[in-house]
């Protein structure tokens, strides 16, 4: 399983959830360390979309702007890439990074089971509340 990162997260987290993925085989990127971007990490939605469903790895994304689902283009290309997302509820944009990083860590096992369990195209809204449970958008 591999991670992506949009522009809309930082860099430490991809790098935070590689650290703590990599020895089960998975692996995290950030938007601007993925190879095959056209536009390197200035690539739009559209491009990292494409890129991700042409790789020939398993993937699913994560980023921190919901607007990806309200850009009728963009959710035609998450569909059709068959892709697992997960948004970062708006109450992330105001938490210390440190906080974010360790709330994704407790999450993850939470993650790897909805996209071992469901079939892809999925989306899903990652609570800031430990306590929460990730909550199904539509696609």
């Amino acid at each position: 399983m591999n991670v992506f990162f949009d522009n809309c997260t930082s860099p430490v987290l991809a790098a935070t959830l590689h650290g703590f993925i990599q020895h089960q085989g998975h692996a995290a990127a950030h938007v601007r360390d993925l190879d095959g971007l056209p536009n390197g990490r200035h690539s739009t939605d559209l491009e990292w979309i494409d890129r991700l469903r042409k790789s020939n790895d398993q993937w699913i994304f994560i980023s921190g702007d919901g607007r990806v689902l309200k850009n009728p283009a963009e959710r035609a290309a998450l569909r059709s890439a068959g892709l697992h997302g997960f948004i970062l509820a708006p109450a992330y944009q105001k938490t210390p990074l440190n906080q974010v990083a360790s709330i994704l860590i407790w999450r993850w096992p939470e993650i790897l089971q909805i996209t071992n369990l469901l079939q892809p195209p999925s989306m899903h809204e990652v609570p800031i509340n430990r306590n929460g449970k990730l909550r199904s958008l539509p696609i």
